[in-house]
């Protein structure tokens, strides 16, 4: 079979070969690959209808619902280009992505609609549709959906929107016109991605279709391994905790599943441990894609026991390093090993993978994938010797076009033979495996002497009573600055650990420069909506 060379290529097939298969599993209510096919189709049709261009940008602002494929595949087809946003991003920086995206149409869950009625007067857009949890669930279970959902707080009004419409009303129009395919190139954009980068401002990483494709043919092959014992008439299932607006989420779970004819069962409450492990009870689930957080999460609660993990034949931590304590405890709990991506939104996003049929968790985040080299700098850009610290740098099929509309910023991080500096610091030994040793940005500058967080994060989650901590930097007029401690105790109301074993332990394990001047105790850490630790908030907390 011919590789595909766009993700239409990659739709079309699946919907072609597979059309009774499901597609998709949300709520109990399942939509097969032919019912993708047709809701996209009139999707893509009421689009086609809207005097937009080729190229033109579509932001979608959508939890975990199956109108994320479907919008998804209806965008790529009418020859638009896919903006993802987190559904609960705060009007100011609503307003700075749909600006700088140029997005001429938002489909967006009816949530939304506070943050997007404080900024529409002031944006370009020209068409709002307006989406539920049951939309595409049938009239009896959708409306049970959204009844089930929280009333919004009594005074709250919303206006009405210019250019709104419901999407269920779209999907019904859009069923009575006729959709006319259009020619896309591997080399068309197909997402622009937005990273927080380095700089204050997200940066939109341009994905064209060949970039994502490739990474879904390298992560197949990644994976094999693992699911090459599945049945021939059994379908891959995949779970999905993490949200599809994140790349991880995107490609790796959604774009990847259907490329491979499984069905993605949409899990909307990753945080609610109870009601993901009540959900997988009920399923038999081959594969889990999430993160260290969900992993400990999942594997700590009472519930974990009630899950037949029998079936399970991959689980992938991403978006953020898997600790040992998480790995051993899963493998414990599910008899599954936890294997290790590295990955960046630039790189669409999986750079690495520790080996699916493996042993387990060995400090590294594994091997290159398929077709991507990489490369260890030091701050003049030259090769580190073998075991050195260097930032690390790739290059692949996978590697982005550069940013959108930001030529300096991508001059900056691109070198001139291809390779892509990430500012993640790594070490990378005799035999390809990496290990990854801090992001360059969040390193700790003691005088002149370089602290990885990470190190010293190892060091305190070793102390009992310590759940876990983040390290940070702490400004300083002598040594210009010190490390930060923020720890998170498995028992809030105990005294112990105290901030005098935290320095004590310290004493023991880490260098003078290296332990923390200054030890916070709080409930929780800061977390990106895929479960990173904000260390910028954790700075400017004070």
């Amino acid at each position: 079979m011919q590789a595909p060379a766009t993700l239409i290529d990659v739709l079309d097939a699946g919907f072609q070969r597979w059309p009774r298969r499901d597609a998709v599993s949300y709520l109990g209510r399942k939509l097969n690959y032919s019912q993708v096919d047709g809701w996209s189709r009139a999707l893509a049709a009421w689009l086609q209808h809207c005097e937009l261009q080729r190229g033109d940008r579509v932001a979608l602002m959508l939890p975990n619902l199956p109108q994320v494929p479907v919008a998804v595949a209806a965008v790529l087809r009418a020859g638009l280009v896919v903006v993802n946003i987190a559904p609960g991003c705060p009007p100011a920086e609503l307003e700075y992505l749909l600006r700088d995206s140029g997005a001429r149409v938002v489909i967006a869950i009816d949530e939304a609609l506070p943050a997007l009625q404080q900024v529409w007067s002031r944006l370009l857009v020209k068409r709002l549709l307006v989406a539920t949890p049951g939309d595409l669930l049938g009239p009896l279970r959708g409306r049970w959906v959204n009844r089930r959902r929280p009333a919004r707080p009594r005074g709250a009004r919303l206006q009405v929107l210019a250019g709104a419409v419901p999407l269920a009303d779209v999907l019904a129009a859009g069923r009575k016109l006729g959709f006319a395919p259009v020619a896309v190139a591997a080399d068309d954009i197909a997402l622009i991605q937005y990273t927080g980068g380095t700089t204050a401002r997200p940066l939109g990483a341009v994905l064209l279709h060949r970039h994502l494709v490739a990474n879904l043919l390298q992560c197949q092959a990644c994976f094999e391994p693992a699911l090459r014992g599945l049945p021939a008439s059994e379908a891959l299932n995949v779970a999905c905790a993490l949200p599809l607006h994140h790349i991880y989420g995107f490609n790796v779970a959604m774009m990847l599943t259907l490329h491979m004819g499984g069905c993605l069962l949409l899990l909307p409450d990753a945080q609610d441990a109870g009601a993901v492990l009540r959900t997988l009870a009920r399923q038999r689930v081959h594969c889990l894609p999430g993160t260290d957080e969900l992993f400990q999460a999942l594997a700590s609660h009472p519930d974990c026991e009630r899950v037949d993990w029998t079936h399970l034949r991959l689980a992938v931590g991403g978006s953020m390093p898997v600790q040992q304590a998480t790995a051993r405890l899963w493998l414990h709990k599910t008899g599954c090993v936890l294997s290790e991506g590295y990955g960046l939104t630039e790189t669409s996003p999986a750079v690495t993978c520790t080996p699916v049929d493996g042993p387990g968790w060995n400090g590294s985040i594994g091997l290159p994938l398929p077709g991507t080299e990489l490369r260890l700098l030091d701050e003049a850009g030259q090769p580190v010797a073998l075991g050195t610290a260097g930032e690390i740098a790739v290059r692949g099929p996978q590697v982005m076009a550069g940013y959108w509309q930001r030529p300096e910023e991508t001059a900056r991080v691109m070198t001139a033979d291809g390779f892509f500096r990430t500012g993640d610091i790594g070490v990378q030994d005799e035999h390809g495996a990496l290990r990854l040793v801090d992001r360059k940005k969040d390193t700790i500058l003691v005088s002149g002497f370089n602290v990885y967080p990470s190190e010293v994060e190892r060091v305190v989650t070793q102390l009992p009573g310590v759940a876990e901590c983040a390290a940070v930097a702490q400004q300083d007029a002598r040594v210009g600055e010190t490390v930060k401690i923020v720890v998170v105790k498995t028992d809030p109301g105990s005294a112990s650990p105290s901030e005098a074993e935290v320095r004590a332990h310290c004493e023991v394990h880490l260098t003078g420069y290296k332990r923390p001047r200054v030890v916070e105790f709080r409930a929780d850490l800061p977390r990106t909506p895929v479960g990173k630790v904000m260390r910028r908030a954790l700075r400017e907390h004070r």
